[in-house]
C-alpha cells in the first residue's frame, strides 16, 4: 500500500514528483524517496518519515533531471527506515525501481541472487527486482524491456513498478500486476501514478494498463506491449474530475471537506440513474434473464462491506432474493457455495482493493455473474467484472471513507430498485415512495450536517478523554453502528465496538459500567420500543447515552440527542451515519491527531 509517481518530459522532474508524493501521502507515509537520471547517472535520495522530510534534504534541490520516479511507503517487508525506503537500486547502481505491492516469493529470489553474488542492503521484498533486472540484462544480453519482462515473469504476488536506468537515460518502463497504476498523457510529457487524483493538476487524459502490460516511455512517446512483448494499442480515457476536487478548498482537513461534499456526491450519484416519475436507469446493468438468479452476494472490505450490509435489507425486501454479505478476505478462502445462479456484487471505492479483486476472480471462476461498483473510472475491479457501474463521489483523499460510503449505499439502493422494477417483486407504490425519498436525500444530508455540528463538537471534548465507546442498533441501525464504531476507532484510536442492541443481554452488557458512553441509533419505528428498552438497560448500569434518531421519542432523558430528518428506514443509514462521521472527526481533532492519515492505515489496500 504505497504511492508511486513518475515523470518524463522537458521540465525538471523533481518538483512534479514531490507534488505527486504529497498528494499520495494518504497511501503511505513511513518513508519517501526520489530517483532521477542526472548527467553522472542515477541520483537516489530517500529518507524515513513523510514527504516533508524528503523536501528538507538539501541535495534534493540540486536535481536537474527531466526523467524520474518517486515513492511514499507504507511498510510491509522491513521496518520504516531510510535504507528500506524506495527507490531501490541494483548492485551496479544501473537500475532504480519503485514498487507498490508485495513480492511473495522474494525470499526464494533473494537466495538465488545471493548465490549469484548479489548483495542486499535492505530487508525489503522490492530490492530483488532491480537486481533481477540487472541479472537478466548482464548475463543474457537482453534489451532493457526484455530484462524487465524476464524479471517480472519470476515475480509472484502483486506489483506496480517504475524502472529507470542510467544505461538508458531517456527511457522509463512501467508495468503492473494486481496493483494500481495509471499513465497520464500530457503535451510531450508523461506522468505516472498509483492514483488519478495525484495527476489531475497536470492532465485529465489517462492510459490504463491491464495486468502484465508494459509501457516504454520516452519524452513525448509511449509504446505499449503485452506480456509476450507484442506491441498493442491503448485508448486514452478522459476523467471528468477536476483538479480542485482533490484539494482542501479552505477546509482544515480532507475528511471534513469530504463530509461536507456528501450532498453533492449523493446528488450526482442519484442524478445519474433516477429521474422524477421515471424508472431507475442502469443501461450498464442490463443483465439478461434476471429471474434465473436465486441469490445475491455482496462482497467488500471495511466501510464498503458496511454499505453492503445496509444494501442487504433493500435487496431482500424489494427483490425477494436471499442476499449474503461477505468480507472479501474471508469469502475467497472458504470455498463459497456459488455458481451460475448467483449474482455477485463487489464494492470497492478505489477499485483496486486486492482481496475484493481476488474474490471477484474466484466468483467468476465458479460461474457467478459479477458486478463491480467503484468510484474510479477504469479501475481494475471494473475491468475484471462482467458488469460495472460507478458512484459519483469524486476523489476521496482522507483514509477514513465518508462520501464514498454514503454514495455506495445510494447506488446499491437504486440497483435494488432497478432489479425490483424488472422482477416486479413489489408494487410500484412501494418503489415510488423509496425513489422519492432517495431524491430528497441531498437536501436532508445538508440539514444533518448543519444542524448537528455544534453539539457534536461539544460532545467530542468529552469522548476524547474516554478509552471505550459502544455503539448499538437494530436492523439497518446496527449496520450504521458498525460503521460509526469503525470511524471512531480508525481516526481517534479509541477502542469502540458495535453490538446488535438485542444481543446486549447475551453477554456484552457485562462491559457496561458507570460513566461509559453508549451511542444508540434509532430510525425504524417498528423497532423503537425494543431499542429504547436496550438503552434503558445501559442507563441503569451507569452509561452515558448518545442517541441518533428521526423518531418522536416518548422519553428524551438522554445525555445527547442528534436529530435527523425522517425518511424510509431502508435508506436512513445515509443520514444517521453523518453525526457519527462528524463525531469521529471532532474527537480526533480534539486529541490533536492527523485526521486524514491515521497511523498504520492506507487509503487503498492493494495488498493482502
Amino acid at each position: 500500500m504505497c504511492g508511486i509517481v513518475g515523470y518524463s518530459g522537458e521540465k525538471l522532474a523533481k518538483p512534479i514528483l514531490v507534488n505527486g508524493l504529497l498528494k499520495l501521502e494518504y497511501r503511505g507515509y513511513d518513508s519517501a524517496g526520489i530517483s532521477t537520471i542526472e548527467s553522472n547517472g542515477i541520483s537516489n535520495i530517500k529518507v524515513k518519515g513523510r514527504v516533508k522530510a524528503l523536501e528538507d534534504i538539501p541535495e534534493i534541490n540540486t536535481l536537474s533531471g527531466t526523467i524520474g520516479i518517486a515513492h511514499t511507503r507504507w511498510a510491509t517487508h522491513g521496518k520504516p527506515s531510510t535504507v528500506n525506503s524506495h527507490p531501490h537500486l541494483d548492485n551496479s547502481k544501473s537500475f532504480a525501481v519503485v514498487h507498490n505491492g508485495i513480492i511473495e516469493n522474494y525470499a526464494e529470489l533473494r537466495k538465488f541472487l545471493t548465490d549469484n553474488e548479489y548483495v542486499f542492503a535492505s530487508q525489503t521484498d522490492t530490492e530483488v527486482v532491480p537486481n533481477l533486472i540487472h541479472y537478466y540484462y548482464d548475463t543474457n544480453n537482453y534489451s532493457f524491456l526484455e530484462a524487465v519482462q524476464k524479471a517480472c515473469n519470476d515475480l509472484k504476488g502483486s506489483f506496480a513498478l517504475e524502472i529507470i536506468s542510467s544505461l538508458f537515460p531517456d527511457t522509463m518502463i512501467v508495468v503492473r500486476k494486481d496493483s494500481p497504476l495509471v499513465i497520464g498523457k500530457g503535451n510531450g510529457e508523461t506522468y505516472i501514478s498509483s492514483d488519478i487524483p495525484a495527476l489531475l493538476s497536470f492532465t485529465k487524459d489517462f492510459y490504463l494498463l491491464n495486468d502484465l502490460e508494459y509501457a516504454v516511455i520516452k519524452k513525448g512517446e509511449i509504446e505499449f506491449y503485452n506480456k509476450d512483448l507484442e506491441p498493442i494499442k491503448k485508448d486514452v480515457k478522459t476523467m471528468e474530475w477536476d483538479a480542485s476536487s482533490a484539494e482542501k478548498d479552505g477546509y482544515e482537513d480532507y475528511m471534513l471537506k469530504e463530509i461536507h461534499e456528501q450532498p453533492r456526491a449523493v446528488r450526482e450519484t442519484v442524478g445519474s440513474h433516477l429521474r422524477k416519475n421515471m424508472p431507475c436507469e442502469f443501461d450498464e446493468l442490463n443483465i439478461p434473464h434476471l429471474r434465473d438468479y436465486s441469490q445475491i452476494y455482496i462482497v467488500a472490505c471495511g466501510t464498503a462491506m458496511h454499505a453492503g450490509l445496509v444494501a442487504k435489507n433493500l435487496f431482500e425486501k424489494l427483490c425477494h432474493l436471499p442476499t449474503f454479505v461477505d468480507i472479501a478476505s474471508e469469502f475467497r478462502y472458504r470455498d463459497p457455495i456459488i455458481g451460475k445462479e448467483t449474482l455477485a456484487i463487489f464494492v470497492s471505492q478505489s477499485g483496486e482493493t486486492a482481496d475484493t479483486i481476488a474474490a471477484l476472480k474466484l466468483a467468476k471462476a465458479k460461474g457467478a455473474t459479477t458486478i463491480a461498483i467503484s468510484n474510479v473510472i477504469g479501475s481494475s475491479i471494473t475491468r475484471e467484472a462482467d458488469y460495472y457501474t460507478y458512484t459519483h463521489a469524486g476523489p476521496e483523499i482522507a483514509v477514513a471513507s465518508t462520501k464514498a460510503y454514503t454514495s455506495q449505499i445510494v447506488l446499491l439502493s437504486m440497483i435494488a430498485i432497478f432489479f425490483a422494477e424488472r422482477l416486479r417483486t413489489v408494487g410500484n407504490d412501494v418503489l415510488d415512495n423509496i425513489k422519492n425519498e432517495i431524491m430528497q436525500l441531498p437536501e436532508k444530508v445538508t440539514t444533518v450536517i448543519e444542524k448537528n455540528k455544534p453539539q457534536i463538537e461539544k460532545l467530542a471534548k468529552t469522548i476524547s478523554k474516554e478509552k471505550d465507546v459502544f455503539f448499538i442498533g437494530r436492523g439497518p441501525d446496527y449496520n450504521v453502528a458498525q460503521e460509526g464504531s469503525l470511524k471512531l476507532k480508525e481516526i481517534s484510536y479509541i477502542h469502540s465496538e458495535a453490538y446488535a442492541a438485542g444481543e446486549l443481554k447475551h453477554g456484552t452488557i457485562a462491559l457496561i459500567e458507570n460513566g461509559i458512553t453508549v451511542v444508540a441509533i434509532m430510525t425504524d419505528e417498528a423497532l423503537m420500543e425494543k431499542t429504547i428498552s436496550n438503552i434503558q438497560e445501559v442507563i441503569t448500569r451507569g452509561a452515558k447515552t448518545v442517541v441518533v434518531t428521526n423518531l418522536e421519542l416518548p422519553n428524551k432523558k438522554y445525555d445527547y440527542i442528534f436529530e435527523i430528518p425522517k425518511t424510509s428506514s431502508l435508506i436512513s443509514p445515509v443520514l444517521s451515519v453523518i453525526p457519527l462521521q462528524l463525531l469521529a472527526y471532532y474527537v480526533s481533532k480534539e486529541k490533536g491527531l492527523d485526521v486524514d492519515k491515521p497511523r498504520n492505515l492506507a487509503k487503498s489496500v492493494t495488498v493482502e
